[in-house]
This record gives C-alpha cells, structure tokens and sequence, in this order.
C-alpha cells in the first residue's frame, strides 16, 4: 500500500549528524530520519547548538536541519532546546507528526497537540534511575511519566522493561505504549587509519564507547582493567560527557599510554574500531536497549557486559556477562575472555546472525512508519 506523503519533525537528541556529546538518541535519528526520507517523507531535525559550537549544516541526507540555540546547563538545556524546537514546529508549520526523543520532554507533547500536531514519544529508559542527575532532575523526570503517559498519541519504548513498567503504573493507558527496539550496524564500511593515528594493533586492544558519567560503570571497568593491565592490551575510552563532571574529571586522571582516551569518534572510525578490537566491553549499570551493544554484535565483535536485564534481553547466550556493578567479577570475567579467544570468537560469530536478523533498521523504519500513519 502506497503511504501518503507526511511531514516529520524530530528533536530531543543532540544533532545529526553526530556531534560532541552524542549518545543513544543521536544513534538512533543518524540511522531512522534519512530512512523515512527515503521512503517518501519530508523529515525535519531539530540540532541542539551550544554556545561553543557552530553548527551550520542544513541538509543530512535528505533531512532538513534547523539548528536551535541552547545554555550549556545539563538537563536544562534540553528542555529549553525542546521548548525552542516546538515553538518552530508551530510557528512555521514545518511537520504534521512530532517524533520527540525523551519522556522528559513530553511537557511539549501537550502544546503540539492543542494545534492539531501527531506527538510520538521515544522512551530509552527510565531516566530517573541514572546517577548522572540530580536530585531535583531525577524528581522532574519522575513525575514528568504521568504526562508520558497521557498527552502524546503514543509512546515507542526500545525496551520490553519499559514498556511494562508504563502498562503497570497506568493500566487504563496500556494501549498507549508500543515496543520498536533500536537496531544493528549491518551495512558496509569503509575501514580508517584510526588504529595507527592512536599506535592501536588489530585484536590488542580493548573498546568501551560511551559517555563519561556513572551509569555507565567506568568505575568498575578501570581498577579491573588495571589488574589485567600486564597481559599485553591496551583499553580505549571512547566519548566523554557533554558537560564536564568531577567523576570524568576523575575518570580522566587514568589516561595513559595504555588507558587511550581518543574523545569523541563517529562513523567509519567507530565501526573500525568495534571491528578491530580483541574485545568490546559494556559495563553499565542502567541502560535502555543499548544501540552500541546492537551495533557491536552486528558487526561480530566479542563482548563483555553487566548481567542487567535490559542487556541480558539482547545478548542472550551470545556473549560473557559479569555481575552489575562488582569490580572482582568484571576482572574475573575479563580474565576468562582474555584467555578464551576461541570461545569468545565463536559466540560473537553465532550472535551476530541473529542480530543481524532480529534487529535491522530497514524493518525498524517500517514499524516507526506504522506507527506514525496509524497503520
């Protein structure tokens, strides 16, 4: 069936194409948005530029980009981006259907919809569970599920977890909430030099990707990767935080000759260093369905993480878990994946066909377009 030509309009990620500070959301927009271009959608995105930064892009593939100014104040600066963004929406009529990122934004769901707008919210987690926010932050994101849960005309969790949580809480809105988990790097891509620009050796190394802030368990990563130090691999840090914290200023006090820490990367180098690595180790203690561990086992890297549900839920029995949050298990484990490579080899290989199967944009894009044209 032919779908009729709609406007989309996104934000409550950081920009797209990535940026400095790019996280899940930013993942997830990079490989949605130019899909539905390509399947026949005006497709508008809402960049979030920082007063330190200069975004100038217009177009991404087919996706016209509005870059909103923003204050450079965690947690206040996306909804400030947010209530910018949504002002856009209705001042220039750019979108028929609002796709937001964040539940925590959700307070904008109600304005868009006095004006006739279709308003989908993206659910990534239980936000308020995550150690980077404050106290008031995590109070604001607690109560802003009430309003989640009944002014948008649906919310897409990338989690089964999630999606039960909301139709536990608010059983007379269980219709409401639907489930579209992210998914895996499948296509081709062009290997960089980034292993020599960093005096990298292919199957030498160890990879994390991610933020720099608690929930994603650098704490217990380092001291175990200490302990194991002396066994010939190096550990690459990729990322950082998009406001500066003192636990990543004290996360960055271990940078090293053998604890590499690149900043942020995207793209091509990504991929070559996920692809290059002895192991790829994810050690969070909160997460949604985490789009790096998708794109990790499709590409077919072996992998190490926290034995939380949300990870268990996607990896199955296709990689080696260590208890949440327990340094002497994590170097135990890492212990065992150093000293197992057959094994650890074998499991991502048997992994990566299912990911591949299971989890592919195309068909994500699909769903999302259901969804959004109430098919």
């Amino acid at each position: 069936m032919k779908i009729r030509k709609k406007r989309i309009a996104a934000f409550g990620f950081r920009s797209i194409p990535p940026s400095a500070g790019a996280a899940g959301a930013d993942k997830f927009v990079y490989e949605l948005l130019p899909r539905l271009v390509k399947k026949g959608f005006t497709v508008t995105a809402y960049n979030r530029n920082y007063p330190n930064q200069n975004l100038r892009s217009t177009n991404f593939q087919g996706v016209n980009i509005v870059n909103i100014t923003t204050i450079n104040k965690s947690g206040f600066d996306t909804l400030i981006h947010s209530f910018k963004s949504a002002l856009h929406i209705l001042l220039y009529n750019t979108a028929d259907i609002v796709h937001i990122q964040n539940g925590g934004n959700s307070i904008w769901a109600a304005l868009l919809r006095l004006f006739g707008k279709k308003v989908f919210i993206s659910q990534d987690g239980l936000d308020w569970k995550r150690d980077k926010w404050p106290w008031y932050a995590k109070i604001y994101l607690k109560l802003s599920i009430w309003i989640t849960a009944h002014i948008p005309d649906l919310v897409i969790c990338d989690n089964i977890f999630v999606k039960k949580y909301f139709q536990d809480f608010f059983p007379k809105q269980t219709n409401r909430f639907d489930f579209i988990p992210f998914g895996s790097e499948v296509e081709g891509f062009n290997e960089t030099n980034v292993l020599s620009s960093y005096d990298l050796i292919r199957n030498k190394y160890l990879l994390f990707i991610g933020r720099f802030i608690p929930d994603k368990g650098l704490q217990y990563l380092i001291p175990a990767y200490k302990k194991s130090e002396g066994l010939g691999y190096k550990l690459v840090l990729v990322g950082g935080s998009p406001n500066r914290s003192e636990f990543e200023t004290q996360i960055l006090k271990n940078k090293s000759e053998n604890i590499i820490m690149p900043g942020y990367l995207y793209g091509d180098d990504v991929n070559t260093l996920i692809k290059n690595a002895y192991l790829y180790i994810q050690p969070s203690d909160v997460e949604g369905l985490s789009p790096v561990i998708l794109q990790v086992m499709g590409i077919g890297t072996p992998l190490l993480c926290s034995d939380i549900k949300e990870n268990l839920y996607i990896v199955k029995n296709g990689a080696v878990t260590f208890i949440k949050s327990n340094t002497c298990d994590l170097f135990k484990k890492l212990s065992y994946c150093i000293e197992n490579p057959n094994i650890i080899s074998e499991l991502s290989q048997v992994s990566k066909q299912r990911i591949i199967k299971e989890y592919n944009w195309d068909s994500i894009t699909d769903q999302h377009i259901n969804i959004f044209t109430g098919q």
